[in-house]
């Protein structure tokens, strides 16, 4: 193990000295930052054309993201471009399309050490044209700050276990006017995660972190783990809109579900449902999501997912299966067929037993989270958890505390 981890650990030095980086760079100081003079007479006019340019600019951005920069589009990039994460920090534009191929597996290195890289884009933000009148005759124009909020993940493949990274948080471009016919031209862009960056106080603030708090987060999701207890069944598929310091952020599907209106204990309860769907219905995905009001622990109902929204589309199939079958029973209304809308949900997770007072603290502390970083969750009145793994397997568990936010209270 004492090796594995020394291993690790030049691998992730490497990493953090620009490893994706060409060996031989050439650095330029790069000019200060102009500013576009126009006559106040044609001030109207510039603008529009600045608000075009920077317009076709924010949808390149966006075709880059959605192709993994494949290709990207240089002529927007400043030649001595700026790159800074919590990890690296380059200059040029060569340097940093090699830093993208790198990592998309575009390169013979990439190709050994990366798999199955993605980032999604969730949003493209400002670049609004500021207009500044210095005297009667000059007006100066400049571009605010554009940001893009982004997923990123990559599985480690030069690792026998193949670990999975993943990353969420902001993309702060710099952009000034140009002479191009492009118009616009970016000088900088400043990753930050969400993890590490992002300030607490709910003002949506990042700040840099040191160098070594990147790496000690790389190398805690690259590390082998322990004995995992065995997954009950395939996962519910979700978008990671963030990975923060202590909780995620999800946007679940449209789904529908067998919910289990009325049990007394847990067992009882996974014996029922996986009665019911083990055969003549579709079969259930994980996780297990269970319900208890907040002021009677009596009131309480379990879920098993079945059906899904596939992308693209808002409704999730009919679980035909499903239903025939339970028209044929009959419950009193203990079973029944349930569709749930697309959420956007908060999670916490733990490895303990989820006994009340564990999943009460975990709600509590996930609470005290969202809190912190300006997150408004739904309203109150009921706990809500899931479990993944079987009932009675071995080995660390995997339980999660779930708040739905408040539509309008987050950023996604």
């Amino acid at each position: 193990m004492q090796l594995l981890q020394l291993f690790l650990l030049q691998l992730l030095l490497g990493l953090s000295h620009g490893f994706f980086t060409p060996l031989k760079t050439t650095t330029t100081t790069t000019t200060p930052p102009t500013r576009l003079f126009v006559s106040s007479s044609s001030t109207t006019t510039n603008s529009n054309n600045l608000e075009t340019a920077v317009s076709n600019l924010k949808q390149v951005l966006e075709r880059e993201y959605v192709t993994f920069f494949d290709p990207m589009v240089k002529e927007y990039y400043l030649p001595q471009v700026k790159f800074t994460d919590p990890l690296n920090k380059l200059e040029g534009i060569d340097a940093y399309a090699n830093n993208v191929d790198m990592l998309a597996g575009r390169t013979w290195m990439g190709k050994i050490l990366f798999d199955n890289a993605s980032i999604q884009l969730h949003s493209v933000t400002g670049g609004e044209i500021l207009d500044s009148g210095s005297n009667k005759q000059r007006s100066t124009s400049s571009i605010s700050n554009i940001q893009t909020r982004w997923t990123l993940r990559f599985t480690f493949a030069a690792l026998p276990w193949k670990p999975t990274a993943r990353f969420s948080g902001i993309s702060v471009y710099e952009v000034q006017p140009s002479g191009s016919p492009q118009g616009v031209v970016i000088t900088s862009q400043h990753d930050y995660w969400d993890n590490l960056n992002l300030q607490p106080g709910g003002t949506n603030k990042y700040e840099d972190a040191s160098r070594l708090e990147g790496l000690q987060d790389l190398w805690n999701q690259l590390k082998p783990g322990g004995f995992q207890a065995q997954a009950a069944a395939p996962e519910l598929p979700y978008s990671l809109l963030r990975r923060g310091k202590d909780y995620q952020v999800r946007r679940y599907p449209s789904y529908t579900a067998v919910r289990l209106n009325a049990y007394t204990r847990r067992d009882e309860g996974y014996e029922r449902l996986g009665s019911f769907t083990s055969s003549g219905s579709e079969s259930a995905l994980g996780p297990a999501l269970l319900r208890v009001q907040s002021e009677d622990s009596s009131q309480k109902t379990m879920s098993w997912p079945l059906t899904y929204a596939p992308p693209g589309e808002t409704e999730p199939p009919s679980p035909k299966q499903a239903l025939q079958k339970l028209e044929g029973i009959e419950t009193g209304g203990v079973l029944e067929i349930v569709t749930i809308p697309s959420q956007v949900i908060a999670v916490r997770d733990y490895t303990d037993a989820s006994m009340e007072p564990v999943v009460r603290k975990n709600d509590r502390l996930l609470r005290e989270s969202l809190q912190r970083d300006g997150l408004v969750p739904s309203a109150e009145g009921e706990l809500q958890f899931a479990q993944y793994d079987a009932i009675f397997s071995m080995g660390q568990r995997r339980g999660e505390v779930w708040i739905p936010l408040q539509d309008g209270g987050h950023p996604w």
